[in-house]
């Protein structure tokens, strides 16, 4: 902890840097409520989220312990930050720096997201909130400063430029978006924006489809029509939350013959971009004859292509993340003193109340006088109070780490210098 970082925090996990979609997936954890409640046993704090392209697990204890409970829960081959790398990771991920779309501004309300999840599942800790807290303070204000967002800013909209850079143009073309969550709505609004034929628009509540296309003129498909509809679109952008693919091959090969026109020589080519996760499409679908199938990795060639645009924003950004993280770091060790404190007080005030009980029942049964008991007692609790650090100053002077004890001196010693400076001055 490169900064003296007293909290223990770390992030455990896996990305689209490291990692394809099949890892991903064997790696995501289905039941997220389960797995922070099992977390309550071994952290303080903890938090999971999950997106497309990621799934990290911050926790407020160190890196072998998260890395521990990971083994246990039969997951290996990730990455693990400790400390102040864990922060800056945190902060680099809140300004969308460490997305495939880079500045994408999804990853704020998965982050927040996932900080509700930990609280209803009382996985919360002081320390995990105040990380999520700053962290997507932190993400909102560097949008701000900088163009970072500037272009494509969510897979969503990745995926549109996708299809628009293979087939050239969307002009004129049917689109087909299954799929009427954050996802959906953020695919049909980009979609909006082309010079389209028809958008039409599926979910498995109809009435959320209704809605998602009336906001852009499209047409509202039923779930079970979806196959129809595919037979007349020249691309399928899919992107729902159901835990298994909903588009599979038998399907989609009759749909395919029902895109062969009597003059027609060959079949019409589909394109279907796949950025669910769990996927939404079988992987063989994309050895059908005609079918170009493609996925979140596939996007990766937009994000290169949005970083090398951002290149003077991202410089900006980092700059203004570093300063970020100097704060942050103070604002976690100045919680984290305020627990050191507490233990320090209550240790002192068990030392007070002790001494004090035994000087009342002096006062109660001895011929002392009560100006004798009160100078005893004082120099009990001056004693007992030094005892440790007058062991701990000698040590280190034994040592020769005199800068130590004298820095040991100087922190007991430095308010009553100040005060006795004060009280000069007021002279």
């Amino acid at each position: 902890m490169k900064n003296g970082l007293i909290p223990s925090v770390a992030i455990a996990g896996i990305s689209h840097h490291g990692s394809d979609i099949a890892e991903m997936e064997s790696f995501r954890f289905p039941d997220e409520a389960a797995l922070l409640t099992e977390a309550q046993g071994w952290f303080k704090g903890a938090l999971l989220l999950q997106t497309c392209n990621r799934i990290e697990f911050l926790v407020e204890g160190d890196a072998a312990m998260a890395e521990a409970f990971l083994h246990e829960q039969g997951r290996d081959g990730f990455r693990t930050l400790e400390g102040e790398d864990a922060l800056r990771h945190l902060l680099r991920l809140s300004a969308g720096m460490d997305s495939m779309v880079v500045g994408e501004d999804q990853i704020l309300g998965q982050l927040k997201t996932a900080l509700a999840l930990s609280r209803e599942n009382d996985a919360c800790s002081p320390l995990i909130e105040r990380c999520i807290t700053k962290a997507a303070h932190v993400g909102v204000e560097v949008r701000q400063r900088t163009n970072i967002n500037k272009g494509a800013v969510s897979i969503g909209s990745a995926a549109v430029e996708l299809a628009e850079d293979l087939l050239g143009s969307l002009n004129g073309r049917h689109i087909l978006v299954v799929g009427g969550g954050e996802m959906g709505t953020l695919v049909t609004q980009a979609l909006a924006e082309k010079d389209l034929t028809a958008i039409y628009v599926t979910n498995r509540t109809f009435a959320r489809a209704e809605e998602l296309a009336n906001l852009v003129g499209g047409k509202a498909v039923r779930l079970d029509e979806l196959f129809r509809y595919a037979s007349l679109a020249d691309v399928i952008i899919s992107c729902t939350a159901a835990p298994h693919p909903i588009i599979r091959y038998d399907a989609v090969c009759d749909a395919m013959r029902d895109r062969v026109w009597p003059l027609d020589e060959e079949k019409s080519p589909l394109v279907i971009i796949d950025i669910a996760q769990p996927r939404d499409v079988e992987e063989s679908v994309g050895d059908i004859d005609g079918v170009y199938l493609f996925t979140i990795d596939d996007l990766r060639t937009v994000s290169e292509k949005n970083m090398n645009n951002r290149k003077e924003e991202a410089k900006e950004a980092h700059a203004f993340l570093d300063a970020e993280l100097t704060q942050f770091v103070t604002l976690l060790n100045r919680a984290g003193a305020s627990d050191l404190l507490a233990h320090l007080h209550s240790w002192a005030e068990m030392i007070r109340c002790r001494e004090r009980d035994k000087a009342a029942v002096r006062l109660r049964s001895s011929g002392a006088s009560a100006e004798e008991i009160l100078d005893d007692l004082s120099r009990v609790l001056v004693k007992k109070l030094l005892n440790d650090v007058t062991f701990s100053v000698r040590r280190c002077a034994e040592s020769g780490e005199i800068e130590t004890a004298q820095a040991l001196v100087h922190a007991v010693t430095a308010g009553d210098n100040e005060c006795f400076r004060k009280d000069d001055c007021e002279d």
